[in-house]
């Protein structure tokens, strides 16, 4: 269980959940796939030590997206918008529905593409919290509409 299903109130379910896209794993994997070129294709005892820097840089871009994709939730239930990141240092956002004035989407061409995005949550009083290459932000933006829409009536 995540933190969303263990903070839940009494008589509130989860409608929708997202996740961190894959698009945050994509640096570490390119340093990884040119050390292994250089493994496979140079035999030079510099081309060894190459390798294995670039395979060191790979691991190192790697590890805070695999903390993030793990680690963050992003949920839409029938009372409150919950955004949780982080492991150690934990940044929580839970909002009810009727104080959230605006979720604002950020889509570059890729991201477009690759159905990624940033979304910006506004509520009342102005605060803005920012999450950055959630998988389709859209859908995410549809359904909170929909559930403050139905919280509304």
């Amino acid at each position: 269980m995540g933190y969303v299903a263990n903070h839940l109130l009494i008589g509130e379910n989860i409608i929708y959940e997202a996740k961190v896209h894959w698009i945050i794993f994509v640096k570490g994997i390119f340093f990884l796939i040119i050390a292994t070129a250089m493994i496979i294709w140079l035999y030079q005892p510099y081309g060894n030590y190459a390798a294995l820097l670039f395979s060191l840089i790979g691991i190192y871009y790697l590890i805070p997206p695999v903390i993030d994709y793990y680690f963050s939730e992003f949920a839409i239930t029938n009372k409150r918008l919950i955004v949780k990141t982080g492991v150690i240092k934990i940044n929580s956002l839970e909002i009810l529905l009727n104080k959230v004035e605006g979720i604002q989407v950020n889509q570059s061409i890729l991201g477009r593409i690759l159905g990624f995005g940033s979304i910006t949550i506004t509520g009342t009083g102005g605060t803005r919290d920012p999450f950055l290459d959630i998988g389709d932000p859209l859908e995410f933006r549809r359904m909170a509409q929909e559930q403050i829409g139905t919280s509304a009536n």
